[in-house]
């Protein structure tokens, strides 16, 4: 509906208007969800709880279900690298037997991280509702799509109602101008952005990103964008779709096409904001200035250009001081220090932030003949078996091993060290991921979030490097 004051509405509420289903009797709105996409974590404890309900799966035929979190992705790999993740894979599968989803399981060619296999299939399509078991699922509102992460008994509720109950968060739109500088990209923006306005800035919020810095950016870095709104408090993320947005549709296996497509194309066209669609807060930033960033601390908020000091905490807020002084003492900093020329032990190019193709490509053209330093340990996982296969046959897995990257398979590996593969207590890692919170990528590891190019430009240097000098 549109606010008070205003004929004009926003690209969430037309979305919203067209899926609202109707109202609990706790005020929540209830949504229908287009699409419903489960990782390996949630999806057991949810079939068994909708299964103790006595309720069937309602649209099973709009259910899908990956491993992507626990399964190792070291070459090679299968479910029985840990006895956990082997459990965890056939109670999915035993569900998906059980209800007829669909299931992309170990060793299928769609098996990848959920946030990145559903968009590049063409399970999302603008104008859509999605519902994810994942913090992240905002990742593919890039395609002008609504969507929202879940835990697992509000799961259960949408496996059984194909609806979420959802109180209608707030809009902002944000709008990114200017130009890039060379080095720059969608990593950098969005790590400036929420150390501009904090880890609760977009709070209550779902984001609608704008501009002409927008507007240029390829759709892996639109992802990008929208994948890190959550780490500012945002519920969800949005761009309007538009001509690279389509380019994007008519590239995945399960397009549309014929009269479906054309149907679609009229309707995806007024899937913008109104001209006089009124926002609940508006932000504009511009892009001009924005450097290379890396984290120095232990939240995304915790941010500097390459070319910054780590901030005194005297300097702070005093309701933060405490956190920053906790950061300090666990990323072993003290205020003033550079991060530029600082060593480190690891290297991680991956996740749902920064492990589709394009990511891979930045990452492989970084390269340029380089080395991997001695004394460093950088791996580049692809966020799903087809971008994998597709790096594969434009060589870019050649160009990471010769230079002494490990290339493995598709999954969410380091993010969170939820696999096999995580970092040693003590080690400072340039990361691609989303956080960088304590023990994210190993107990006592010391992450450093920062986009694939600059993780290849310190990987090959042995510390941390500014890739607009390298």
């Amino acid at each position: 509906m549109a606010r008070i004051g205003s004929a004009g509405r926003t690209l969430v509420d037309k979305i919203w208007a067209d899926h609202l289903v109707g109202q609990r009797d706790d005020g929540r709105d209830l949504i229908y969800a287009d699409r419903v996409v489960m990782d390996e974590v949630r999806a057991p404890d949810a079939i068994r709880l909708l299964e103790t309900s006595g309720r069937p799966m309602r649209r099973p035929d709009l259910a899908f279900a990956t491993i992507d979190h626990t399964i190792g992705t070291q070459p090679g790999r299968d479910e029985v690298l840990t006895p956990a993740v082997a459990a965890i894979a056939s109670a999915v599968r035993a569900g998906a037997a059980r209800h007829a989803f669909r299931f992309f399981d170990i060793g299928s060619a769609e098996q990848g991280i959920s946030h990145v296999v559903a968009p590049e299939l063409g399970l999302v399509l603008p104008g859509a509702t999605h519902v994810c078991s994942d913090s992240h699922a905002s990742t593919v509102g890039a395609l002008g799509a609504l969507a929202f992460g879940c835990g697992t008994t509000d799961l259960a509720h949408v496996l059984a109602t194909q609806t979420v109950a959802l109180e209608k968060p707030r809009t902002m739109r944000v709008r990114l101008d200017g130009t890039l500088q060379h080095g720059v990209d969608a990593k950098d923006v969005v790590l400036s952005l929420i150390g501009e306005l904090g880890i609760h800035g977009a709070r209550g919020f779902i984001v609608e990103y704008a501009g002409a810095v927008v507007e240029a950016m390829p759709m892996e870095q639109r992802f990008t964008l929208c994948n890190m709104a959550i780490e500012m408090g945002a519920r969800s993320a949005i761009i309007a779709p538009d001509a690279t947005t389509l380019a994007w549709l008519e590239t995945c296996p399960w397009r549309l096409d014929g009269d479906a497509l054309a149907a679609a194309r009229l309707r995806w066209q007024t899937l913008r904001s109104d001209d006089d669609a009124s926002f609940d807060r508006t932000l504009d930033v511009s892009c001009d200035a924005i450097e290379p960033q890396i984290t120095w601390g232990t939240d995304p908020s915790m941010v500097i250009p390459i070319t910054g000091t780590v901030p005194d905490p005297a300097r702070a807020d005093p309701a933060r001081r405490p956190a920053l002084e906790r950061a300090l003492i666990y990323m072993q900093l003290a205020p003033g220090d550079s991060l530029a020329g600082r060593p480190l032990e690891r290297v991680f190019i991956g996740s749902c932030t920064n492990a589709r193709l394009d990511d891979l490509r930045a990452a492989a053209g970084q390269v340029r003949g380089g080395r991997v330093a001695a004394g460093v340990r950088a791996i580049v996982v692809p966020g799903s078996t087809a971008v994998k296969r597709a790096a594969e046959a434009l060589g870019f897995d050649a160009i990471f091993r010769a230079a002494g990257f490990e290339w493995h398979e598709a999954g969410c590996s380091m993010c969170s060290a939820g696999s096999t593969d995580s970092g040693l207590p003590g080690e400072r890692c340039a990361s691609t991921s989303n956080r960088n919170f304590e023990d994210r990528q190993g107990r006592g590891v010391r992450t450093h979030l920062v986009s694939p190019r600059t993780a290849v430009a310190s990987a090959l240097a042995g510390r941390f490097a500014d890739v607009r000098k390298t």
